[in-house]
């Protein structure tokens, strides 16, 4: 019989409800199942330069499923990028340390950025798995990643209260909600929250329209509306976020008494759906499953019902945006929901 194998586990890039439900679906099956060494990589590619190793044994993972954040902690650390001339290799590093311990392959659980970097490591002739999260779900070759869910249900709830503040002042809220470049959560939440204009980075909007549809509602008598916009859209520079330009323009060019709610991190904290505890067990026992055949360089995705890999080099560097042809798009319009599109 061949030697059991030792895996190293780290969480990189921003935190999401998840993390640790990935993090025991790695360990649980590695333990449980292959008798695997598991060792756990403190804050990111920060530790696995600084050599910051934590064993992990089954009952360190016992009571993590529902706990929010991740028991290894994360970081920003990007060791691929050159800051300056002087700058040391991070990579080389790595792999030294990597090999140092003893390491057979190493999961990276994380967004767009640990995927590119999980790759980069790939390349140097590490043995890499890759698990997708971020409540953006903007990570390419994945139907969603598991973060998401559970923001939804958060931006979801914040836009049901802001419904009954809205109608008791007779106001327009604006509500931001995170997403840079792509606009799954905006457009989810926006629709699930009942949400009279909805802002996604994909679609260009245009004032006037939006000025012309909440005076439009004004007249026809509704008390109030609702304005769910993505972090991501376009704004002047002189405006530190958009929930704040978008609600200053309003107020000027409708009259109508204007708020607005910035989400931030309140949509990253917390215990993770039921929904996404079950995906990122799934990733998690997946990732070990490649391990298992030696099937390194990949990504475990979810296509329709099923848990699958691709390839981190077809990932790596790509965006999953929203379509703008998405149904869910066309179904907004057909409910006179404003997308801020100018109407040719």
């Amino acid at each position: 019989m061949s030697k059991p194998k030792k895996i190293g586990i780290l969480t990189a890039g921003g935190d999401c409800p998840g993390l640790n439900a990935a993090i025991r679906g790695v360990g649980k099956t590695a333990i449980v199942k292959y008798n695997m060494e598991v060792i756990g990589v403190s804050a990111g590619f920060l530790g696995l330069l600084n050599k910051n190793f934590i064993p992990l044994d089954e009952p360190s993972l016992s009571g993590i499923l529902t706990v929010g954040g991740t028991i290894l902690g994360t970081s920003r650390e990007k060791p691929f990028k050159k800051k300056s001339f002087l700058s040391v290799d991070k990579p080389k590093i790595i792999k030294e340390n990597y090999e140092e311990k003893g390491l057979d392959a190493l999961v990276c659980i994380g967004g767009n950025g640990t995927m590119k970097t999980a790759y980069g490591l790939s390349e140097q002739g590490m043995n890499i798995i890759g698990i997708p999260k971020t409540i953006d779900n903007d990570v390419w070759g994945t139907d969603q990643t598991f973060g998401f869910d559970s923001a939804l249900n958060i931006a979801t709830e914040a836009i049901d209260r802001l419904h009954s503040t809205a109608n008791s002042h007779k106001r327009i809220m604006v509500i931001e909600v995170m997403g840079h470049h792509a606009g799954w959560l905006t457009l989810y939440a926006g629709m699930a929250g009942g949400g009279d204009v909805i802002l996604i980075p994909e679609l260009d909007y245009d004032l006037h329209t939006i000025m012309k549809y909440l005076k439009n509602r004004a007249k026809k008598k509704k008390p109030y509306s609702i304005v769910v916009v993505a972090e991501g859209i376009r704004k002047p520079k002189k405006y530190t976020s958009a929930a704040e330009y978008i609600a200053d323009s309003i107020e000027t060019e409708t009259g109508i008494e204007t708020r607005k709610t910035i989400l931030g991190y309140i949509q990253r904290g917390g215990s993770p759906s039921p929904y996404d505890r079950l995906l990122a067990t799934g990733y998690g026992a997946e990732a070990v499953e490649l391990i298992a055949n030696n099937d390194f360089g990949k990504m475990v995705v979810k296509k329709g019902e099923r848990i699958e890999s691709i390839s981190l080099k077809e990932t790596s560097g790509r965006l999953r945006v929203l379509p703008t042809n998405h149904p869910l798009l066309e179904k907004a319009k057909g409910l006179d929901i404003c997308l801020g599109v100018k109407k040719i």
